[in-house]
């Protein structure tokens, strides 16, 4: 949890929550600054008042005389021996939990078979919740069952003053504190650390989708433009051989030439225009840019007289109901047809024939684009394989509608024929 997140939980939760989060920084850096402040507060806490005790001579204490008469002094080194076995394997109950409560859990059996009770014995249950916390879970078992063994030896050593039940339950229960508190904290970590691993994994899967996002829009961008541009720079360049050829003997043509040049370019900066358009965000101060319609059937005649214009022949019939396609169909269908003819008019030239049909039936729509080939064949035929942008484009705008591209050689042409569904999908293809 961030610095920003604790702020909305009140000042005092939010002082306590950079505390913590400095002091896990501070341990993650330096873990045995940790360990020695435990164990160094143990003993400051439990040891130090039986030392002084032993030193003042006040061994007994205070209570009840029968009660004080079960337990046996030891002298200041046996105290400071079994202190320091208590204390010591604190130092790594992180490291090694399951070794270190063996090693506390030993000491404790040995002090209480020599009677003696020492406030140090705190440590046992210390290294049993470091163990619940760090250890391995399958290891507990047998730890509450060392432990259960170790209490029920100071149930029967308190039997004289207390009754074995009320020690046992008096002892088990602070086991069980010590076992749940550990248990607890250890669950609430790993649902933070799953919450933390989860929130990692949403933002890179965010990103990934942001990326893929970004590079669909990118192809989506470059096959409009591919069909924008290529098509008419194919026409254009046509055009600029055409007027370069016809400006000797025919001036009059090599005028037109040029005039047409000027219109299909006019016409292309338009469709570039409002292709970028759609691109920009419009902010509230400026006017949006001037949208027009995406080209649709009723565009193919133009289309078919702009080619027409840079010398290629193309003889265009429909059938079917095309008036009900849709405007995503009809772009698409536009597309496939421009696309089309720019590859007829670059590789058959001027002087060709192109024979474009688009025909609907029932759910199927069909566009065949078939060429008569070079008027005078000149270097090497098309083959398949020759696939750039326009093709690929092709066949990724046919897929939108469960529908796939044929091109091929025919006799000395080349044909193009696409097969659309109409029929309604489930769900976005």
């Amino acid at each position: 949890m961030s610095t920003e997140d604790l702020s909305g939980m009140g000042p005092l939760v939010a002082r306590f929550g950079r505390a913590g989060q400095r002091l896990r920084r501070a341990d993650r850096a330096r873990p045995w600054v940790l360990d020695t402040a435990v164990v160094a507060v143990v003993f400051l806490l439990f040891c130090l008042p039986d030392l002084l005790h032993a030193l003042g001579g006040d061994g007994d204490g205070d209570g009840p005389r029968h009660f004080r008469l079960v337990f046996t002094r030891l002298p200041v080194p046996g105290i400071l021996a079994l202190q320091t076995g208590l204390l010591l394997p604190l130092l790594w109950r992180r490291r090694a939990p399951a070794a270190a409560f063996g090693a506390v859990t030993a000491v404790f059996v040995l002090q209480w078979s020599l009677g003696a009770a020492l406030r140090a014995d705190v440590a046992l249950f210390v290294a049993l919740y470091s163990l619940a916390l760090h250890g391995r879970l399958r290891q507990l078992p047998w730890a509450c069952a060392a432990a259960a063994a170790a209490l029920s030896l100071v149930a029967v050593r308190v039997s004289t003053a207390v009754s074995v039940w009320d020690a046992l339950f008096f002892l088990l229960s602070t086991v069980t504190a010590a076992l749940a508190l550990g248990l607890v904290i250890r669950i609430r970590r790993a649902q933070l650390a799953g919450l933390r691993d989860r929130a990692a994994r949403l933002e890179i899967e965010r990103d990934q989708r942001d990326r893929l996002a970004v590079a669909a829009e990118r192809a989506r961008v470059a096959r409009e433009m591919h069909d924008i541009i290529g098509h008419n720079l194919s026409v254009v360049i046509t055009l600029a051989d055409a007027g370069a050829y016809a400006a000797g003997a025919a001036p009059e043509r090599g005028e037109e030439a040029l005039r047409l040049i000027a219109d299909t370019g006019r016409q292309a900066l338009g469709e570039l225009r409002r292709a970028l358009g759609v691109l920009r965000e419009a902010d509230g101060s400026a006017a949006g840019p001037e949208l027009s319609p995406q080209p649709g059937l009723t565009d193919i005649d133009e289309l078919c007289e702009a080619v027409r214009t840079a010398g290629l022949e193309v003889v265009y019939r429909t059938g079917g109901d095309i008036d009900a396609l849709d405007s995503g169909v009809q772009l698409t269908v536009y597309r496939i047809v421009q696309e089309a003819l720019t590859n007829t008019l670059k590789h058959a030239g001027a002087g060709a024939c192109a024979n474009l049909a688009v025909i609907v039936e029932d759910t199927r729509l069909t566009v065949t684009v078939q060429d008569s080939g070079p008027a005078a064949p000149a270097g090497p035929p098309r083959t398949v394989n020759e696939e750039g942008h326009g093709l690929v484009g092709m066949r990724e705008r046919a897929a939108l509608y469960g529908g796939h591209i044929s091109a091929g050689p025919t006799g000395a042409g080349w044909t193009v024929r696409a097969d659309l569904d109409l029929a309604p999908q489930d769900g976005a293809p």
